[in-house]
């Protein structure tokens, strides 16, 4: 007997209130973050600083992720 797998996000209802992800526009938010590191040959920056710069890209990534399973 085969049973289907559902695709990502079919388990979930769709919410009609649900936004569309524009990935150009979560890429130019992750980039712009990003550019906010220190390059090669850029004075050091504080690892917090850092640490706080990464998290909220990756917090981008996650809710683009987390909208486009529900949709």
């Amino acid at each position: 007997m085969s049973t289907s797998i559902p695709l990502p996000g079919q388990h979930r209802p769709h919410e009609a209130a649900t936004p569309a992800v524009d990935p150009s526009a979560v890429e130019a938010e992750v980039d712009r973050l990003l550019d906010r590191l220190p390059g090669d040959g850029d004075a050091p920056m504080d690892l917090t600083v850092q640490a706080q710069i990464l998290e909220r890209a990756h917090d981008v990534l996650v809710q683009a992720l987390s909208s486009v399973d529900k949709s």
